[in-house]
């Protein structure tokens, strides 16, 4: 099965500001450029006050027109610079789906959180065009509602909508379809992510992504996001002193 139609989902888990500490200054209404800079700078100072982050997640993959579902469940770790370790911990089901599907999901993403690459998939105006569209309450919490537009054809930016925060400028939700079809395979993709605050932090919840392929018919990944959290400097060192404890 091919599956370069989901890659594009994989690089856009956890953009820049999905994981941000609150910021409760007042603020005025403010434009396209001044929200996503305050994004920006968000993203740096979570950056600074935290060594990374930590938590799980759970890939499902349902496609129609086989009648076969596949499922995986990974620990993610995340440096303070944003490149991204992957374990996975289970897997069932179709087990073509788990080895050229998911796991390729898996691969890219780590791949594409390196430093080097981030700053090609980053929501920022090197990559975009902003137009604020108007606010939206989301979860009872006000939210600027931008539109965003690739400055470039590349399979992993993204055309549709972003949320941000009014109050701590961070990603609430985003969802569009690709800058660039990639694949002759695939006839369209649609994704929508969801984010949530958990004390002064904002973590993904999930992911659920609609891909019309050609043959392979409609296939929907869905991703779930749990026990995510910060880690420190004392987090740091019981991570690693659980890795060793769980060495075969």
């Amino acid at each position: 099965m091919k599956y370069h139609h989901l890659l594009f989902i994989a690089s856009l888990v956890l953009p820049a500001s999905s994981i941000v500490a609150a910021d409760n200054s007042a603020a005025q209404v403010p434009t396209a450029t001044e929200i996503v800079t305050r994004m920006g700078a968000n993203d740096l100072q979570r950056q600074a006050s935290t060594e990374g982050y930590a938590g799980m997640r759970r890939y499902v993959l349902e496609n129609h027109h086989f009648d076969k579902r596949s499922e995986i469940t990974v620990r993610v770790r995340a440096d303070r610079d944003g490149t991204k370790h992957f374990e996975v911990v289970s897997e069932g089901g179709w087990k073509a789906a788990n080895t050229h599907v998911l796991r390729k999901m898996v691969e890219s993403e780590a791949e594409t959180s390196r430093p080097d690459m981030r700053s090609k998939t980053k929501i920022n105006p090197e990559n975009y065009d902003f137009e604020i569209t108007g606010t939206e309450l989301v979860s009872a919490r006000p939210t600027y509602v931008l539109e965003v537009i690739p400055k470039r054809k590349d399979k992993y930016l993204f055309r549709g909508r972003i949320w941000v925060d009014a109050q701590d400028y961070a990603l609430v939700r985003a969802e569009g379809s690709p800058a660039k079809n990639p694949s002759f395979w695939t006839k369209s993709t649609h994704f929508v992510q969801i984010y949530y605050k958990s004390g002064a932090f904002w973590f993904p919840r999930s992911t659920q992504s609609v891909t019309e392929v050609r043959i392979f018919g409609t296939t929907d990944v869905s991703i779930e996001y749990f026990d995510y959290t910060p880690v420190t400097h004392n987090t740091v060192g019981v991570l690693m002193s659980a890795k060793v404890t769980n060495k075969p």
